[in-house]
């Protein structure tokens, strides 16, 4: 056989809290990158955002809804990198925020219903610090990441999601 038959597939209610976070992020932050991937040739300054597997609400919620914890890190390169990062970091809480105060609706993703910041940003030198992806041991010279948690609840949408980019 070649991959799951249609009819099982059918049945996963995929959750798309990271798609939707990326059209939100990419949206608000124009001409920075926001990706759920480190590419191999990562360039600077960017955003990365990954769900964190240690939080989650399903509930059998019926109204489409899904809850995550997500990790979100900016990175910003020399001259004024710290300084950069966290901006960057502080103007992805604006854009969370703001999305979810005006229900902007991302078709195919859905919307934020609620953002909490459950861990302030901060500043972290190595990913032997990070509470998400380990993908390099340190950070490439003259570079700096802040690292923050959020709390997000999402209304999906009544179609499938679009796969991960």
């Amino acid at each position: 056989m070649a991959g799951l038959p249609p009819e099982i597939k059918a049945l996963a209610e995929l959750s798309p809290v990271e798609d939707l976070l990326l059209a939100v992020l990419r949206d608000g932050l124009p001409g920075i990158a926001v990706q759920s991937l480190i590419s191999k040739s990562q360039t600077f300054p960017f955003v990365l955002i990954r769900r964190d597997p240690s939080f989650g609400s399903w509930a059998g919620d019926t109204r489409f809804t899904d809850s995550a914890r997500v990790a979100v890190h900016t990175f910003c390169q020399d001259p004024n990198g710290d300084e950069d990062a966290a901006i960057l970091s502080e103007a992805v809480r604006v854009v969370l925020r703001n999305a979810w105060l005006n229900q902007q609706v991302y078709p195919g993703r859905g919307h934020i219903t609620r953002v909490d910041l459950a861990s302030s940003p901060r500043r972290a030198t190595d990913w032997a610090t990070a509470t998400g992806p380990v993908q390099y041991a340190d950070l490439p010279t003259g570079v700096w990441r802040y690292e923050a948690s959020y709390d997000i609840a999402i209304r999906k949408p009544r179609t499938r999601p679009f796969p991960i980019q």
